[in-house]
């Protein structure tokens, strides 16, 4: 569709440990509408945010932010709540995207490939590993990679782990433990009804962490990756199923591991992102910009669907 000149009010910031990388995205998104000649409030969640929103008036939100509270649907259920119109997915597709064992409920039993596991107390780490080495331990709702440790046979955590060695048991009384996969980090971006392509990810840190992520230089990005036509077409599809089954809107992100010793069967979605970054060194503006989608266009994109979406008397 055809954008009309709009009012933006771009929500970015908060106070998730994702703040600094909410704040690139969203002054990306608010320079981007600029330029196309929309108005833009740029809004830096505060707890008045919901004052400060209403006094804005804006024809549409852009949900710029990552983590908690703008990624879990708590953001999501405010706006709905208010009446606004935003991008990006609504408050139960957020609930459930955000949280790493229900998204296992949500899209193992239509036949997505994920990995096993289980959550485990943190306490029982210093007693005894929930899993064989090598296994990895993450947070159950935190994104970017955020409190990620893999925990090896000849690592220097102990064994078990020691309980004043560095990791997310430090910062987080339960973890998701799955077993750790090796070979190849895949990411495909979902735009509407259609996947993109597949980027493969090469961190010079030989771990795709948080800083690999957000810092130019740490992290090669492959794309379109160098992959088996088959491998490429069963991220996309697999990206595209998950994208719909979760009820994602907008744009989303599809996080993939790839055992190349074994095929198709090698391939496991680890996570579907509802709130991908927006920023310079970002995967989804990445892959659009190959398909031809200049930023400004991506940005506008989400824009409309969430406008379609309104006019079709669905959520936002």
């Amino acid at each position: 569709m055809t954008l009309p000149k709009l009012h933006v009010a771009v929500l970015m910031g908060g106070w998730s440990s994702e703040r600094p990388v909410s704040l690139m995205s969203g002054e990306g998104v608010a320079k981007a509408l600029e330029s196309r000649g929309h108005k833009v409030t740029r809004i830096d969640m505060d707890r008045d945010v919901a004052l400060r929103l209403t006094e804005a008036k804006p024809d549409v939100v852009f949900n710029a932010l990552h983590g908690t509270p703008g990624e879990d649907g708590t953001v999501q259920g405010m706006m709905d709540l208010m009446g606004l119109t935003y991008t990006h997915s609504g408050l139960a597709t957020s609930v459930i995207a955000i949280d790493k064992e229900l998204t296992k409920q949500a899209l193992v039993p239509h036949g997505i490939p994920m990995p096993g596991g289980r959550i485990v107390e943190c306490e029982e780490l210093y007693a005894r590993d929930p899993l064989a080495r090598p296994y990895v331990l993450k947070p159950v709702n935190e994104g970017s990679s955020v409190g990620v440790a893999i925990v090896t046979a000849d690592g220097n955590m102990g064994n078990p782990i020691n309980r004043d060695a560095r990791g997310p048991w430090q910062e987080f009384d339960r973890l998701l433990a799955e077993p750790f996969i090796r070979g190849k980090e895949l990411t495909t971006a979902v735009i509407g009804d259609k996947a993109l392509m597949v980027t493969e990810l090469k961190p010079k840190s030989g771990f795709y962490d948080f800083d690999a992520k957000y810092t130019d230089g740490m992290t090669e990005h492959v794309c379109p990756a160098e992959i088996p036509d088959d491998i490429a077409e069963a991220c996309k599809d697999i990206a595209l199923r998950a994208h719909k089954l979760l009820g994602c809107k907008g744009a989303s992100r599809s996080d993939f591991r790839w055992d190349d010793e074994r095929g198709v069967e090698g391939l496991f979605l680890l996570e579907v992102n509802t709130q991908p970054g927006m920023t310079p060194l970002s995967l989804v503006p990445e892959q659009a910009r190959h398909c031809g989608m200049s930023y400004e266009d991506l940005v506008e994109e989400i824009v409309a669907e969430a406008l379609r979406d309104r006019q079709a008397g669905g959520a936002a």
